[in-house]
This record gives C-alpha cells, structure tokens and sequence, in this order.
C-alpha cells in the first residue's frame, strides 16, 4: 500500500495500468494465492475498454478485489482477502468474470504529455499517532527533529486532538517553522472533518491541514512527493489539499 500510494503520485500523466499483486502463501506452496493473483492481475493490466486500457492507474489487485491503489491498506496478515479499501469501492470484483466498476475508475482524456516520474521524495517527513497521556516532552522531540518538513498526525475520530494549552502552541510552532502537518484519522473508515467540533476547529486556527478520508500510506507518501518538488509553502498546502490521484473524496 505504501508503494502503491506512492507510485500513484510519481508517475505523472499516467494513461496505463499499472497493477500490484503478491501473496500470502509464497509461490514455491502448492496451494499459493500468489499464482491466481498474478494471472489476473496480467488479466487487468491487459484488459481494453474501446481500445484503451480498462484500467489507467496505479490499482492493487489482491484475492477478490481490484482497488485504486493510495485508497489500500494490509488489514490482515493472516487471511487470503488481505487488503482493504476503506473509504473508496473496488475497481474491479473478482469472481468467474471480472466485473469493472467503471464508474470508480479513474477516466483519462487522450493527451500528447509525456510520461513524467517524480523521483525527488522528501526524507524529513513523520507519522505521530496521538494516544492519551502523550506528552509535551515526547511531542516536541519529535517535532525538533532537524530536517522535519512534514508530519501525518494521526488524531481521533473526525480529527480531534487534545486541547491542552501545550499542545496547540506547539503545533503552532511547528507550522510557523515551515513544518505542514497533515491530520488523517486513526479511525479505519470515515474522513476528518475539523469544522465538526472545538477541538478540531482548534487545530485548524493552528494551521492544521485536513487530510479528508486519506489513508495514512496515502498521506505520508503524498507529503513526501509534494515537498520533494520544494514548492513555495502555499503552493505545497494547495498541492495537499487538492486531490491529484483519487487519493481523497471531498
């Protein structure tokens, strides 16, 4: 999921699928996931729709289900139907056809641009899970880390966080450093809204930008591309808060 959300940012411009698959039973078993998985996954990638490929995006094919990429994340380390996407439908249901869920599936005009690879990712970027009783000196030693330049602050619920006084000047401090932080949800399914209640709206007047219903594979890689470009900080901000690859509903 990591790799996916990833690669769904990098690769600009992108008219092709591009399909990830693996297995939870390696493929030297006899009763292997990974042989099924990988034939239909070549299924998927080679599948045309009016001559165009049915499928023109970064997609995870994995058991039953084909899913946009930066929408997955491993919600099992034990059963066959390993990946989720919480927030966004399948692509694709896998059964004795593959039925496409066009609708879903990202629609890509004809276009002369070429095919353009972000390889510049940003390292100075975090992920911080709230939890009660976390506190100031642990918060600001991992926000003073050299080099920070983003943070996934995965908060409660709609996007709430603590309210102490502490806690909401530090995060102003941090912001007014240059550092963006991004609130995602530590709830599996469901978005942040901040405007909901005080403690989100809190966050908000700090300078605290909504990450909607992304995952947090889709966030951390997602800073990690936007602040690899070393954008002007509005630009960096506007570039997080618009959805560039399906990666959040609105």
């Amino acid at each position: 999921s990591y790799t996916a959300s990833a690669l769904s940012f990098m690769l600009e411009n992108l008219a092709k699928p591009v399909i990830f698959t693996g297995s939870q039973i390696p493929i030297g078993v006899l009763r292997t996931d990974g042989r099924e998985n990988l034939i239909t996954a070549i299924e998927v990638a080679a599948a045309r729709v009016d001559g165009r490929p049915a499928v023109p995006e970064v997609a995870l094919l994995f058991h039953s289900r084909l899913c946009r990429g930066n929408r997955t994340r491993k919600s099992s380390a034990e059963e066959l139907d390993a990946f989720s996407s919480p927030n966004y439908p399948p692509l694709a249901e896998v059964g004795v056809k593959i039925t496409y869920n066009t609708a879903a599936i990202a629609h890509v005009e004809p276009s002369n641009e070429p095919l353009r690879i972000a390889t510049m990712l940003s390292e100075g970027v975090a992920i911080i899970k709230l939890f009660p009783g976390i506190s100031e000196h642990t918060l600001r030693a991992i926000l003073s880390v050299e080099g920070l330049r983003g943070v996934v602050l995965e908060t409660y619920g709609a996007g709430n966080a603590p309210t102490s006084g502490w806690f909401l000047q530090l995060m102003r401090e941090t912001i007014q450093r240059g550092v963006l932080v991004l609130n995602v949800t530590q709830c599996d399914n469901g978005s942040v809204e901040m405007h909901l209640y005080e403690t989100g709206q809190r966050l908000h007047s700090a300078g605290v930008v909504s990450a909607y219903d992304m995952t947090s594979e889709a966030a951390i890689t997602k800073l990690m591309y936007v602040l690899g470009q070393n954008l002007p900080w509005e630009q960096s901000v506007e570039l997080i808060q618009r959805p560039l690859r399906g990666e959040f509903t609105l």
